[in-house]
């Protein structure tokens, strides 16, 4: 199993899309606490579900289970929580929602993007969440676009 992440910041709605067509993508998960922000620009929620079909033919789930919560995202964005310390106050948050039991495996039946706003996985979570189900499922290979 394939899991791709990709962030939209600083991307072009060509270069975006044109990535998840490139990487055959047909399902993005989008792990983003606010997904309908006036600042998400050609991914707000409902507008995103519309290009993925028609540009990509992939569907677009939200899935909440996997974003942090705003309490974590103000602490390390406004309060100076260093990244380490988010990183483990993020993975303990995945072990305390149970996201290896509720989380369908399902969701994953096809090639799939995890979505998130920051330009590179560097510093995202979305990069924790794939490295964590990397880690604990035993077929996943993860890109980041």
């Amino acid at each position: 199993m394939e899991i791709y992440t990709i962030g939209f910041t600083q991307k072009s709605a060509r270069a975006f899309f044109g990535s998840l067509t490139g990487a055959g993508i047909r399902r993005l998960i989008d792990v983003r606490l606010n997904n309908i922000s006036q600042l998400a620009g050609f991914t707000k929620r409902d507008d995103l579900c519309y290009f993925l079909e028609a540009i990509s033919g992939a569907d677009y789930v939200h899935e909440p289970l996997l974003a942090p919560t705003a309490e974590l995202l103000t602490a390390y964005r406004k309060h100076g929580l260093s990244w380490i310390e988010y990183e483990r106050l993020f993975l303990r948050l995945m072990d305390e929602r149970r996201v290896l039991e509720c989380l369908p495996r399902a969701l994953f039946d096809r090639p799939v993007v995890l979505l998130c706003s920051e330009p590179t996985a560097t510093r995202c979570h979305r990069r924790l969440v794939a490295e964590y189900l990397e880690s604990h499922w035993d077929d996943v290979t993860v890109h980041h676009l």
